[in-house]
Protein backbone atom coordinates (compact mmCIF):
# COMPACT_ATOMS: atom_id res chain seq x y z
CA UNK A 1 0.00 0.00 0.00
CA UNK A 2 2.94 2.55 1.07
CA UNK A 3 4.87 1.91 -2.17
CA UNK A 4 1.87 2.48 -4.53
CA UNK A 5 1.55 6.16 -2.77
CA UNK A 6 5.14 6.17 -3.21
CA UNK A 7 4.46 5.61 -6.83
CA UNK A 8 1.53 7.70 -7.24
CA UNK A 9 3.52 10.50 -5.08
CA UNK A 10 6.61 10.12 -7.67
CA UNK A 11 4.09 9.93 -10.60
CA UNK A 12 2.20 13.73 -9.21
CA UNK A 13 5.86 15.41 -9.24
CA UNK A 14 6.62 13.98 -12.55
CA UNK A 15 3.28 15.41 -14.06
CA UNK A 16 3.80 18.92 -12.56
CA UNK A 17 8.08 18.85 -13.65
CA UNK A 18 8.20 22.66 -13.54
CA UNK A 19 6.13 23.64 -10.64
CA UNK A 20 8.00 20.67 -8.41
CA UNK A 21 11.33 21.78 -10.08
CA UNK A 22 10.93 25.42 -8.95
CA UNK A 23 9.67 24.85 -5.61
CA UNK A 24 13.16 22.21 -5.33
CA UNK A 25 15.00 25.65 -6.18
CA UNK A 26 13.17 27.56 -3.09
CA UNK A 27 13.96 24.57 -0.78
CA UNK A 28 17.58 24.63 -2.27
CA UNK A 29 18.15 27.97 -2.01
CA UNK A 30 16.38 28.17 1.79
CA UNK A 31 18.77 25.31 3.25
CA UNK A 32 22.47 26.58 1.16
CA UNK A 33 21.59 29.76 3.40
CA UNK A 34 21.31 27.79 6.92
CA UNK A 35 24.36 25.78 6.07
CA UNK A 36 26.50 28.70 4.62
CA UNK A 37 25.11 30.70 8.04
CA UNK A 38 26.14 28.09 10.46
CA UNK A 39 29.34 27.31 9.26
CA UNK A 40 29.85 31.28 9.15
CA UNK A 41 28.75 30.52 12.99
CA UNK A 42 31.70 27.87 13.24
CA UNK A 43 34.49 29.49 11.68
CA UNK A 44 33.72 33.27 13.40
CA UNK A 45 34.21 30.82 16.57
CA UNK A 46 37.07 29.22 15.55
CA UNK A 47 38.69 32.72 14.22
CA UNK A 48 37.72 34.06 18.47
CA UNK A 49 39.19 31.04 19.72
CA UNK A 50 42.72 31.24 18.15
CA UNK A 51 42.92 34.66 19.53
CA UNK A 52 41.69 33.37 23.27
CA UNK A 53 44.31 30.63 22.79
CA UNK A 54 47.60 33.42 23.30
CA UNK A 55 46.17 34.32 26.94
CA UNK A 56 46.80 30.51 28.15
CA UNK A 57 44.83 28.02 30.18
CA UNK A 58 44.29 27.95 33.90
CA UNK A 59 45.55 31.22 34.07
CA UNK A 60 44.12 33.93 36.46
CA UNK A 61 45.97 37.93 36.31
CA UNK A 62 45.86 40.27 39.42
CA UNK A 63 45.54 44.06 38.57
CA UNK A 64 45.95 46.73 40.74
CA UNK A 65 42.89 49.26 41.18
CA UNK A 66 41.68 51.88 43.36
CA UNK A 67 39.43 51.07 45.74
CA UNK A 68 35.76 52.06 46.26
CA UNK A 69 34.46 50.74 49.45
CA UNK A 70 35.62 52.02 52.29
CA UNK A 71 37.38 49.20 55.06
CA UNK A 72 38.45 49.67 58.63
CA UNK A 73 40.37 52.84 58.61
CA UNK A 74 40.95 52.90 54.34
CA UNK A 75 39.19 55.38 52.64
CA UNK A 76 37.47 54.85 49.64
CA UNK A 77 39.42 55.80 46.40
CA UNK A 78 42.76 54.53 47.70
CA UNK A 79 45.69 53.57 45.13
CA UNK A 80 46.21 49.80 45.16
CA UNK A 81 49.69 48.86 44.50
CA UNK A 82 51.46 45.64 43.92
CA UNK A 83 54.60 44.90 45.15
CA UNK A 84 57.03 41.80 45.01
CA UNK A 85 55.97 41.27 48.52
CA UNK A 86 52.93 39.90 47.28
CA UNK A 87 54.88 37.17 45.21
CA UNK A 88 55.53 35.53 48.33
CA UNK A 89 52.39 36.39 49.96
CA UNK A 90 49.98 34.34 46.81
CA UNK A 91 52.89 31.58 46.98
CA UNK A 92 52.32 30.72 50.59
CA UNK A 93 48.31 31.43 50.99
CA UNK A 94 46.68 30.48 48.06
CA UNK A 95 46.38 26.75 47.63
CA UNK A 96 46.85 24.76 44.15
CA UNK A 97 49.31 27.35 42.63
CA UNK A 98 52.11 25.83 40.42
CA UNK A 99 53.48 28.89 38.58
CA UNK A 100 53.64 32.41 39.61
CA UNK A 101 55.52 35.51 38.04
CA UNK A 102 55.42 38.90 37.92
CA UNK A 103 55.23 41.55 34.86
CA UNK A 104 56.58 44.93 35.49
CA UNK A 105 56.61 46.87 31.96
CA UNK A 106 57.94 50.34 30.69
CA UNK A 107 57.59 51.38 27.26
CA UNK A 108 61.14 51.97 25.95
CA UNK A 109 63.03 52.90 23.09
CA UNK A 110 64.63 49.79 21.32
CA UNK A 111 67.79 49.87 18.61
CA UNK A 112 69.86 47.95 16.75
CA UNK A 113 72.38 49.57 14.32
CA UNK A 114 70.90 52.31 12.69
CA UNK A 115 67.36 51.00 13.19
CA UNK A 116 64.60 52.12 15.87
CA UNK A 117 61.76 51.83 17.50
CA UNK A 118 59.28 52.15 20.91
CA UNK A 119 58.18 48.75 22.05
CA UNK A 120 56.69 47.76 25.06
CA UNK A 121 58.99 45.41 27.67
CA UNK A 122 58.07 43.40 30.36
CA UNK A 123 60.16 41.59 32.74
CA UNK A 124 58.96 38.44 34.24
CA UNK A 125 60.16 34.51 35.19
CA UNK A 126 61.02 32.09 33.64
CA UNK A 127 57.89 30.63 34.01
CA UNK A 128 55.67 32.90 32.26
CA UNK A 129 56.44 31.10 29.07
CA UNK A 130 54.45 28.34 30.09
CA UNK A 131 51.53 29.95 32.10
CA UNK A 132 50.74 32.10 28.57
CA UNK A 133 52.11 29.08 26.51
CA UNK A 134 54.52 31.09 24.56
CA UNK A 135 56.41 29.13 21.49
CA UNK A 136 59.65 30.35 20.62
CA UNK A 137 60.20 30.13 16.96
CA UNK A 138 63.81 30.77 17.04
CA UNK A 139 66.77 30.55 19.97
CA UNK A 140 65.30 29.82 23.35
CA UNK A 141 63.11 31.43 26.18
CA UNK A 142 65.40 32.20 29.50
CA UNK A 143 65.53 29.71 32.24
CA UNK A 144 65.64 29.76 35.76
CA UNK A 145 68.83 30.66 35.97
CA UNK A 146 68.03 33.76 34.84
CA UNK A 147 65.60 35.17 37.29
CA UNK A 148 67.49 35.78 39.60
CA UNK A 149 71.40 36.08 37.87
CA UNK A 150 70.55 39.91 35.97
CA UNK A 151 71.25 38.62 33.17
CA UNK A 152 71.14 40.96 30.56
CA UNK A 153 68.86 38.67 28.21
CA UNK A 154 66.32 39.02 25.97
CA UNK A 155 63.34 37.36 23.73
CA UNK A 156 61.68 39.74 20.99
CA UNK A 157 58.17 39.24 19.64
CA UNK A 158 57.81 38.72 16.17
CA UNK A 159 57.13 42.32 15.46
CA UNK A 160 59.90 43.46 17.31
CA UNK A 161 62.16 41.15 15.12
CA UNK A 162 60.75 41.97 11.77
CA UNK A 163 61.31 45.85 12.57
CA UNK A 164 64.35 45.62 13.99
CA UNK A 165 66.51 43.04 12.25
CA UNK A 166 64.15 42.23 8.97
CA UNK A 167 65.44 39.46 7.23
CA UNK A 168 68.32 39.28 9.21
CA UNK A 169 69.57 37.16 12.15
CA UNK A 170 68.85 37.84 15.37
CA UNK A 171 69.70 35.17 17.98
CA UNK A 172 73.26 36.16 19.56
CA UNK A 173 73.41 39.92 18.82
CA UNK A 174 72.82 43.14 21.21
CA UNK A 175 69.80 45.28 21.24
CA UNK A 176 69.69 48.50 22.93
CA UNK A 177 66.88 48.85 24.96
CA UNK A 178 66.75 52.99 26.24
CA UNK A 179 70.44 52.61 25.71
CA UNK A 180 71.12 49.56 28.10
CA UNK A 181 72.25 46.29 25.99
CA UNK A 182 70.46 42.90 26.50
CA UNK A 183 71.40 40.15 24.05
CA UNK A 184 68.83 38.45 21.57
CA UNK A 185 68.62 34.77 22.78
CA UNK A 186 65.08 33.59 20.92
CA UNK A 187 62.51 34.99 18.57
CA UNK A 188 58.72 34.27 20.04
CA UNK A 189 56.31 32.42 17.29
CA UNK A 190 53.56 35.01 15.83
CA UNK A 191 50.18 34.65 17.69
CA UNK A 192 47.09 36.40 16.61
CA UNK A 193 46.70 38.66 18.67
CA UNK A 194 45.87 42.64 18.93
CA UNK A 195 45.62 45.68 21.84
CA UNK A 196 47.79 46.73 24.73
CA UNK A 197 49.01 42.99 25.65
CA UNK A 198 50.34 42.00 22.24
CA UNK A 199 53.06 40.15 22.74
CA UNK A 200 53.92 39.81 19.10
CA UNK A 201 55.10 43.79 19.90
CA UNK A 202 56.71 43.36 23.08
CA UNK A 203 60.70 42.22 24.31
CA UNK A 204 60.59 40.04 27.21
CA UNK A 205 63.59 40.29 29.67
CA UNK A 206 64.45 38.39 33.33
CA UNK A 207 62.39 40.10 35.73
CA UNK A 208 65.72 40.44 38.05
CA UNK A 209 67.76 42.21 34.75
CA UNK A 210 64.41 44.78 34.92
CA UNK A 211 65.77 46.75 37.37
CA UNK A 212 68.32 48.17 34.66
CA UNK A 213 65.43 49.90 33.28
CA UNK A 214 62.67 50.87 36.38
CA UNK A 215 62.70 50.36 39.95
CA UNK A 216 61.09 46.52 40.20
CA UNK A 217 60.12 47.11 43.90
CA UNK A 218 56.39 47.93 42.70
CA UNK A 219 55.26 45.20 39.46
CA UNK A 220 52.02 45.74 37.28
CA UNK A 221 50.72 42.38 37.68
CA UNK A 222 50.75 39.14 38.96
CA UNK A 223 49.99 36.07 36.42
CA UNK A 224 49.31 32.69 37.78
CA UNK A 225 48.76 29.05 37.01
CA UNK A 226 46.81 27.06 38.86
CA UNK A 227 45.16 23.15 39.13
CA UNK A 228 41.29 22.89 40.35
CA UNK A 229 38.20 25.28 40.31
CA UNK A 230 38.57 28.78 39.03
CA UNK A 231 36.61 30.16 40.67
CA UNK A 232 37.80 29.06 44.29
CA UNK A 233 41.29 30.26 43.27
CA UNK A 234 40.54 33.77 42.38
CA UNK A 235 38.36 34.42 45.65
CA UNK A 236 41.78 33.02 48.12
CA UNK A 237 43.74 35.48 45.86
CA UNK A 238 41.54 38.38 46.47
CA UNK A 239 41.15 37.82 49.96
CA UNK A 240 44.88 37.15 50.45
CA UNK A 241 45.44 40.52 48.24
CA UNK A 242 42.34 42.36 50.58
CA UNK A 243 44.43 41.36 54.23
CA UNK A 244 47.85 42.68 53.00
CA UNK A 245 46.43 45.32 51.34
CA UNK A 246 43.65 46.38 53.97
CA UNK A 247 40.51 46.05 51.33
CA UNK A 248 37.56 45.02 51.51
CA UNK A 249 37.36 41.59 49.53
CA UNK A 250 33.68 42.24 48.14
CA UNK A 251 35.49 45.44 46.56
CA UNK A 252 36.32 44.76 42.85
CA UNK A 253 37.64 47.73 42.10
CA UNK A 254 40.48 47.47 44.18
CA UNK A 255 42.18 44.95 42.71
CA UNK A 256 41.05 43.41 38.81
CA UNK A 257 41.07 39.15 38.52
CA UNK A 258 41.37 38.70 35.12
CA UNK A 259 40.03 34.98 35.07
CA UNK A 260 40.69 33.42 31.65
CA UNK A 261 37.94 30.28 32.19
CA UNK A 262 35.83 32.58 32.99
CA UNK A 263 36.69 34.70 30.24
CA UNK A 264 36.25 32.10 27.75
CA UNK A 265 32.84 31.30 29.01
CA UNK A 266 31.67 34.52 28.20
CA UNK A 267 32.87 34.21 25.21
CA UNK A 268 31.57 30.71 24.16
CA UNK A 269 28.34 32.46 25.23
CA UNK A 270 28.76 34.96 23.23
CA UNK A 271 29.60 32.92 20.14
CA UNK A 272 26.69 30.59 20.92
CA UNK A 273 24.39 33.34 20.92
CA UNK A 274 25.81 34.60 17.48
CA UNK A 275 25.40 31.35 15.81
CA UNK A 276 21.90 30.89 17.72
CA UNK A 277 20.91 34.18 15.70
CA UNK A 278 22.63 32.91 12.57
CA UNK A 279 20.56 30.02 12.59
CA UNK A 280 17.22 31.73 13.04
CA UNK A 281 18.11 33.99 10.34
CA UNK A 282 18.69 30.88 8.12
CA UNK A 283 15.78 29.46 9.43
CA UNK A 284 13.48 32.63 8.47
CA UNK A 285 14.94 32.40 4.96
CA UNK A 286 14.60 28.14 4.40
CA UNK A 287 10.95 28.90 6.03
CA UNK A 288 10.46 31.53 2.50
CA UNK A 289 10.80 28.44 0.37
CA UNK A 290 8.29 26.46 2.88
CA UNK A 291 5.66 28.65 2.40
CA UNK A 292 6.04 28.37 -1.56
CA UNK A 293 6.38 24.57 -0.99
CA UNK A 294 2.78 24.77 1.37
CA UNK A 295 1.33 27.13 -1.47
CA UNK A 296 2.32 24.79 -4.22
CA UNK A 297 1.19 21.72 -2.58
CA UNK A 298 -2.08 23.60 -1.37
CA UNK A 299 -3.01 24.45 -5.23
CA UNK A 300 -2.19 20.59 -6.08
CA UNK A 301 -4.54 19.62 -3.58
CA UNK A 302 -7.27 21.62 -5.15
CA UNK A 303 -6.60 20.74 -8.54
CA UNK A 304 -6.94 16.98 -7.29
CA UNK A 305 -9.71 16.87 -5.88
CA UNK A 306 -11.77 14.59 -7.71
CA UNK A 307 -8.71 12.39 -7.46
CA UNK A 308 -8.91 12.38 -3.88
CA UNK A 309 -12.97 11.54 -3.69
CA UNK A 310 -12.65 8.79 -6.61
CA UNK A 311 -9.23 7.03 -3.41
CA UNK A 312 -11.99 7.35 -0.37
CA UNK A 313 -14.42 6.04 -2.87
CA UNK A 314 -12.20 3.13 -3.44
CA UNK A 315 -11.32 2.54 0.17
CA UNK A 316 -8.47 4.74 0.91
CA UNK A 317 -8.13 6.07 4.48
CA UNK A 318 -7.39 9.38 5.46
CA UNK A 319 -3.94 8.34 6.73
CA UNK A 320 -3.01 7.32 3.20
CA UNK A 321 -4.32 10.45 1.71
CA UNK A 322 -2.28 12.04 4.05
CA UNK A 323 0.55 10.22 4.02
CA UNK A 324 0.51 10.30 0.39
CA UNK A 325 0.76 14.18 0.07
CA UNK A 326 3.20 14.76 2.90
CA UNK A 327 5.48 11.76 1.14
CA UNK A 328 5.27 14.52 -1.60
CA UNK A 329 6.43 17.46 -0.05
CA UNK A 330 9.22 15.64 1.69
CA UNK A 331 10.33 14.30 -1.24
CA UNK A 332 10.39 18.15 -2.74
CA UNK A 333 11.94 18.94 0.45
CA UNK A 334 14.44 16.10 0.13
CA UNK A 335 16.14 17.00 -3.21
CA UNK A 336 15.94 20.43 -2.74
CA UNK A 337 18.19 19.95 0.28
CA UNK A 338 20.04 17.78 -1.52
CA UNK A 339 21.13 20.19 -4.44
CA UNK A 340 21.22 22.96 -1.37
CA UNK A 341 24.12 21.51 0.22
CA UNK A 342 25.86 20.82 -2.86
CA UNK A 343 25.55 24.25 -3.25
CA UNK A 344 26.75 25.33 -0.05
CA UNK A 345 29.86 23.48 -0.34
CA UNK A 346 30.42 24.82 -4.06
CA UNK A 347 30.12 28.22 -2.30
CA UNK A 348 32.17 27.43 0.56
CA UNK A 349 34.88 26.06 -1.80
CA UNK A 350 35.24 29.09 -3.84
CA UNK A 351 34.93 31.52 -1.17
CA UNK A 352 37.09 29.40 1.57
CA UNK A 353 37.53 32.12 3.98
CA UNK A 354 36.28 35.64 5.17
CA UNK A 355 38.59 38.27 6.30
CA UNK A 356 38.73 38.54 10.14
CA UNK A 357 41.63 39.07 12.31
CA UNK A 358 43.84 39.77 9.37
CA UNK A 359 42.34 42.99 8.53
CA UNK A 360 44.03 44.34 11.77
CA UNK A 361 47.36 42.06 11.54
CA UNK A 362 49.71 41.29 8.73
CA UNK A 363 50.28 36.96 8.53
CA UNK A 364 46.70 36.54 10.61
CA UNK A 365 45.25 34.29 8.08
CA UNK A 366 44.67 31.56 10.60
CA UNK A 367 42.25 33.76 12.29
CA UNK A 368 40.41 34.42 9.34
CA UNK A 369 36.57 32.81 9.10
CA UNK A 370 36.75 29.71 7.58
CA UNK A 371 34.10 28.39 6.02
CA UNK A 372 33.56 24.91 6.49
CA UNK A 373 31.02 22.54 6.79
CA UNK A 374 31.29 20.18 9.22
CA UNK A 375 29.19 17.49 10.15
CA UNK A 376 27.57 19.34 12.88
CA UNK A 377 26.46 22.31 10.77
CA UNK A 378 24.99 19.35 8.39
CA UNK A 379 23.01 17.47 11.04
CA UNK A 380 21.55 20.98 12.10
CA UNK A 381 20.80 21.87 8.87
CA UNK A 382 19.11 18.61 8.09
CA UNK A 383 16.96 18.76 11.51
CA UNK A 384 15.93 22.61 10.23
CA UNK A 385 15.16 21.19 6.86
CA UNK A 386 13.36 18.25 8.17
CA UNK A 387 11.22 20.48 10.43
CA UNK A 388 9.92 23.12 7.77
CA UNK A 389 9.46 20.21 5.39
CA UNK A 390 7.00 18.21 7.78
CA UNK A 391 5.06 21.59 8.41
CA UNK A 392 5.27 22.93 5.05
CA UNK A 393 3.76 19.29 4.22
CA UNK A 394 1.82 18.79 7.19
CA UNK A 395 -1.45 21.51 6.34
CA UNK A 396 -2.20 20.48 2.62
CA UNK A 397 -1.93 17.12 3.45
CA UNK A 398 -4.53 17.24 6.46
CA UNK A 399 -6.79 19.33 4.75
CA UNK A 400 -6.41 16.62 1.98
CA UNK A 401 -7.05 13.69 3.97
CA UNK A 402 -10.17 15.48 5.75
CA UNK A 403 -12.43 15.90 2.23
CA UNK A 404 -15.84 14.52 1.99
CA UNK A 405 -15.44 11.66 -0.72
CA UNK A 406 -19.13 13.11 -1.73
CA UNK A 407 -18.26 16.34 -2.35
CA UNK A 408 -14.92 15.92 -3.65
CA UNK A 409 -16.09 13.56 -6.58
CA UNK A 410 -18.55 16.46 -7.17
CA UNK A 411 -15.79 18.85 -7.47
CA UNK A 412 -15.39 20.52 -10.96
Amino acid sequence: MFGDLLKQSYAALKHNRRRSLLTMLGMAWGIATVVLLLAYGEGFERGLMVAFQSFGGQQITIFPGRTEMQAGGTKAGTEIRLTRDDLDYVRTEVPLLTRVSPEAGKQSLMAYGTRSSTYGVTGVYSVYARIRHMDVSEGTFFGEQEDFSHDRVAVLGADVKKKLFSGQNAIGETIRVDGVSFQVIGILKKVIQNGDDNMNAKVYVPFSSMSNLRDTYHIDSIVVEYEGAHEKVAEALRASMAFHHSFDPKDKRAIFVFDSIEALGELRILTLAIKGLLGFIGLLTLGIGGVGLMNIMLVSVTQRTREIGVEKALGARRRHILFQFLAEALAITFVGGVFGVVLAYLVSWSVGSLTLWSAFMEDAAEGDIQLKINAATLMTSTIILIFVGIISGMVPAIKASRLDPIEALRYE
